[in-house]
């Protein structure tokens, strides 16, 4: 522990959630091998703090590929100034290695220690690469793949991957060895809705309408925690009230490991970081994929849980209060179902996803791994030294 003691990574991740979450359990697990850790993101990510036993934190200037002509100026701009400030950092901290979660939030620290030569990991949580970490994955020493099959990758980069799985919190991680929950043919169904970090008025639009349609019956053997925009709070909790169904909503979840374990259904989004929290947890899921990412990301992410048989894909067009309805209704009289699909999903959730890619950090940081970053010659196979 003592050498490990003396060496610091630094972590690049923000954005979303789903990246500072990811990143977060990397962080504990590092600091649970001594490393000292140190967090690089941009004003979105912080407004998160995740991170636990006061890891520093210093925001770098970040871009989007997003808007017009002037916007991706802007956007230029702000990578290059935060490209010059993780350089500066990265020549304070003097890094073992450095880490990036994706997105362009992490991408001034990353390709930074790229130009300085020192050892990098990026991640990818989706099932098709991000286009910042494709800029990155060339001098990137190792790859981490969030899933199984994950597209995007050159030939000559796909050799430095390696399959972690995305890395859940220590609570979340926890779930993956605990049962289902009990659930009878005429008991509560229990329902977790979530539009991730950002949430998703689609849900506040279509669920409250659907359940209302049910049977008195079924109705009574509900119990919903929906996680709503703001502007919705009121008119959903209305709705639910005046169709007599028993409904908890919030704008943001802290305690979503609690949430997970006690539900039978999990109704949302299917960014990287969800998928891999409904599955560490073992739940099946209706995944209705964010329709706007050029590369269908969410999609592909939802697909490989369903093609296991451990969620339902509905498109957002396709997410009406018919094709619900018909599907609750299903479940409703077939609890079954959702047992099956529970051990389904579970088959897919990588809960030591955090110790695994902290095993490829010690790895480079120790000197260990001295093939990580090495060349490829697609004409006669794995580049010599």
């Amino acid at each position: 522990m003592g050498e490990t003691q003396q060496k610091t990574i630094l972590i690049s991740a923000g954005g979303t959630g789903g990246h500072m979450f990811a990143a977060d359990a990397l962080a504990q697990d590092l600091l649970s091998r001594g490393y000292k850790v140190h967090l690089a993101t941009d004003t979105r990510g912080k407004k998160y703090t995740p991170f636990k036993n006061n890891i520093p934190v210093t925001v770098v200037k970040s871009g989007g590929d997003i808007g017009g002509l002037l916007s991706k100026l802007k956007s230029v701009l702000s990578l290059g100034a935060g490209y010059l400030q993780a350089r500066g950092l990265i020549s304070k901290l003097k890094p073992s290695v450095v880490v990036g979660f994706g997105g362009y939030p992490s991408f001034p620290a990353v390709y930074a220690a790229q130009h300085k030569k020192i050892p990098t990991i990026i991640h990818e949580q989706n099932a098709v690469i991000g286009k910042a970490n494709e800029m990155l994955a060339p001098k990137a020493d190792r790859i981490a793949l969030g899933m199984s099959g994950t597209t995007g990758l050159e030939e000559s980069d796909a050799v430095r991957a390696v399959l972690t799985g995305n890395p859940v919190r220590a609570d979340i991680a926890a779930l993956y060895n605990q049962p289902y929950p009990a659930i009878d043919h005429d008991g509560e169904l229990r329902i977790f809705i979530t539009g991730g970090s950002q949430g998703a008025s689609i849900f506040s639009d279509v669920l409250p309408e659907a359940f209302a349609s049910l049977d008195e019956v079924y109705k009574n053997r509900l119990r919903i925690v929906q996680q709503c925009r703001s502007e919705d709070l009121d008119r959903v909790r209305s709705a639910y009230k005046e169709a007599g169904i028993q409904a908890r909503l919030e704008t943001f979840f802290n305690n979503i490991a609690e949430e997970l374990a006690h539900a039978h259904l999990i109704i949302c989004r299917a960014g990287a970081s969800t998928v891999g929290e409904v599955t560490t947890a073992g739940r099946p899921a209706i995944f209705v994929p964010y329709p706007h990412h050029a590369d269908q990301q969410q999609k592909r992410n939802a697909d490989m849980v369903a093609d296991a048989g451990g969620a339902w894909v509905m498109t957002q067009e396709g997410f009406t209060k018919a094709a619900l309805l018909a599907r609750i209704e299903n479940f409703l009289q077939h609890p079954e179902t959702l047992f099956k699909a529970a051990e389904a999903a579970r088959s897919c959730g990588a809960p030591d996803a955090a110790r695994k890619l902290g095993n490829l950090v010690t790895a480079l940081a120790s000197g260990w791994d001295k093939d990580a970053y090495k060349p490829f010659d697609l004409t006669q196979g794995r580049g010599v030294e």
